[in-house]
């Protein structure tokens, strides 16, 4: 034990001792290695560096973004509902699941895709528009397709949740607001359609409950006989065709 906290101290010192030799020398260097430290004293460059770290952060929340901004939450709980109410909760397995709700969220975010790369991303390749401008005609077509899944009621709660004046356009719902009555009307769809997708899987375990029971047969558990019955009745209906159509087309409905 002691050995451990001697072998401790001595790194806390070499650490110090480095720590100390950095900040006296602006310049450290090393095989094939130079590391120098330079105080900056242009404000465009300070504030390049600024924007860099912002941009760096922003990339860091792009999962949560493309999760909660697009199509991908109200696609995953449905089939992920789905899974449970066949009654097999591990297939399709979860990377399964996933992709497939990537995959068609790809397709239905598209057409936003391509609207955002004409009005901001190619104008400010080609140096048309200004970082700023290409950021707003950026957020237009996202606030869009949210504003057509979002229910009014939802965003009122966000505006009145925030203290926020009634806005008298569309244009003037701020973002901030936006968002998040977005997901909670996303959330609130998929769980409308996942109870819909519940009811003929309920029904044909509830008859072979009775049927079981009428039988004698309690010790049997239900689901393991409705099981094969469910999985026959997918299949025969065509239930992944009609679950992905009824997936996109309640997107392009509103």
């Amino acid at each position: 034990m002691r050995r451990k906290i001697i072998y401790g101290l001595l790194i806390l010192g070499l650490l110090s001792l480095f720590l100390t030799s950095c900040s006296t020398d602006p310049k450290l260097s090393a095989p094939g290695v130079t590391l120098s430290v330079q105080s900056e004293d242009q404000p465009k460059q300070v504030a390049t560096g600024v924007q860099l770290l912002v941009l760096l952060t922003v990339l860091s929340l792009a999962p949560a973004i493309l999760i909660l901004g697009t199509s991908f939450t109200r696609i995953v709980i449905v089939l992920s509902m789905l899974r449970s109410a066949i009654g097999t909760p591990s297939i399709p397995p979860n990377q399964v699941v996933i992709g497939l709700a990537m995959l068609l969220t790809f397709f239905i975010m598209a057409p936003v895709y391509t609207q955002i790369e004409k009005q901001a991303i190619q104008p400010y390749l080609d140096q048309k528009i200004n970082q700023e401008t290409a950021f707003k005609e950026a957020i237009k077509p996202v606030r869009e397709f949210m504003l057509k899944q979002t229910r009014e009621q939802d965003i009122k709660l966000f505006l009145e949740l925030g203290k926020q004046p009634r806005p008298a356009v569309v244009d003037d719902i701020p973002t901030v607001a936006l968002f998040p009555a977005f997901v909670i009307s996303e959330l609130r769809t998929a769980f409308i359609m996942g109870f819909v997708i519940y009811i003929p899987f309920l029904i044909i375990d509830l008859v072979v409950s009775s049927i079981l029971l009428s039988m004698g047969m309690m010790m049997l558990p239900p689901s393991l006989v409705s099981l094969p019955f469910k999985l026959l009745l997918f299949v025969m209906v065509d239930g992944w065709y009609l679950i992905t159509r009824s997936l996109v087309l309640s997107f392009a409905v509103h």
